[in-house]
């Protein structure tokens, strides 16, 4: 199983490639900057540029079996490149060998329980409502779309953080949901834990799940 991951290099995307790496799994980093990939991980991963903004050349697919897609805006300011990837890769991965495309997602599109999502609720950050706007553009269009690709787009609690992993997760759907704490949270090493586990299963299949303690 040899496993591409678009934004390898992102705080993310780089913990999602340790996690892959440290389960014996082939990893292509499908990258914008290959030379961001230093040290032992130049040596342990295939590099191959992928620029977004570019557009995608599906033989960067060339071997690859299935896809993880780790893209953001913010950074950049290119919130539509969120769903506008989506898109694109549900267009195109049909036409090559890649089966399976698991997408980091957001939570700002999970329903609260009046109804409204958690992006429309008076406390979200403002300085994520962008972000979480596009993730939810991309739910939608995961959703319109009638690919052949086998999909799953991986909502994080409200509050993902840096850290090591800290116990078991748990896995809902649609509906935001908290700990015993009202909280909803997950370090950044049980997301991977949580998208990498999903790997070998078939559960799942074109749906949006949600990953938080």
């Amino acid at each position: 199983m040899n496993i591409g991951i678009i934004g390898a290099t992102g705080w993310i995307g780089s913990t999602l490639m340790q996690e892959a790496l440290s389960r014996q799994l082939p990893v292509t980093a499908l990258v914008r900057d290959p030379a961001k990939l230093t040290g032992e991980l130049a040596g342990r991963v295939t590099a191959r540029v992928v620029d977004l903004e570019q557009g995608i050349d599906p033989q960067v697919f060339e071997g690859i079996d299935l896809v993880i897609a780790a893209v953001g805006g913010r950074a950049s300011g290119q919130h539509q490149l969120v769903p506008q990837s989506a898109k694109a890769l549900l267009e195109l991965l049909p036409n090559t060998q890649v089966k399976r495309l698991l997408w980091v997602g957001g939570a700002g599109s999970l329903e609260l329980a009046h109804g409204q999502t958690l992006v429309q609720s008076p406390g979200f950050p403002p300085e994520y409502k962008d972000e979480a706007l596009a993730q939810g553009e991309a739910l939608e269009v995961f959703r319109a779309s009638d690919s052949a690709v086998n999909w799953i787009f991986v909502s994080p609690a409200a509050e993902i953080y840096p850290g090591a992993s800290e116990g078991p997760y748990r896995i809902g759907g649609d509906k935001f949901f908290t700990d015993e704490e009202g909280r909803s949270r997950i370090s950044v090493a049980d997301y991977a834990k949580a998208m990498l586990d999903l790997v070998d299963t078939d559960d799942y299949a074109r749906q949006r799940i949600s990953v938080a303690y």
